[in-house]
């Protein structure tokens, strides 16, 4: 017995077997899955919720107006389950010095602002990352409180739709099984 047939294209990407999956995999399971796009328990439940999705546009889109939702709880809740961009922004090979200026840049903010420092790279050449996340942890040093929160979200929010992307690609169909 197969799978019903949907487009080879969905919403300008190429998932639909994961979309699929997605689609009709278990509420839990999905959830679940979703905590690892973003940690908040309330946007999960907000985006299986509304499953089926005829494309993954639909998908990014209601992500997004979950994410808009986010209340000041929801985002903290989040944003304590994010790892450092400090720790996950430098090659391997990269000079101690680069580690040691981002270590301190990144405790910095952490110590300004009460969480860990977030950005979306998605676009960003490897090489290019060291440097991105410097500037940007430089800029939004400056940054008042509240101004800080709004960035982190949008941040936040364009994670997740890079991490959603990732999650119906076909390297994660298992993991919805």
């Amino acid at each position: 017995m197969g799978s019903p047939a949907i487009p080879a294209r969905q919403g300008g990407h190429r998932h639909p077997t994961g979309l699929l999956r997605f689609n009709v995999a278990p509420p839990g399971v999905v959830e679940e899955l979703l905590l690892g796009c973003c940690g908040s328990r309330r946007w999960a439940e907000r985006v299986a919720a509304h499953r089926p999705y005829p494309t993954l546009d639909a998908l990014l889109a209601a992500a997004d107006e979950a994410g808009y939702d986010l209340s000041r709880a929801d985002l903290d809740e989040a944003l304590s389950g994010e790892e450092s961009a400090a720790s996950t922004s430098l090659h391997p090979h990269a000079p101690p010095a680069a580690h040691t200026a981002l270590r301190a840049a990144h405790g910095a903010y952490e110590s300004r602002f009460g969480h860990a420092f977030v950005i979306s790279l998605d676009g960003v050449r490897p090489d290019e990352r060291l440097d991105q996340v410097l500037a940007a942890l430089r800029s939004r040093l400056g940054n008042e409180r509240d101004e800080e929160r709004a960035i982190t979200a949008d941040e936040l929010r364009r994670l997740a739709r890079a991490r959603l992307v990732q999650l119906v690609s076909h390297q994660n169909l298992s993991a919805m099984r």
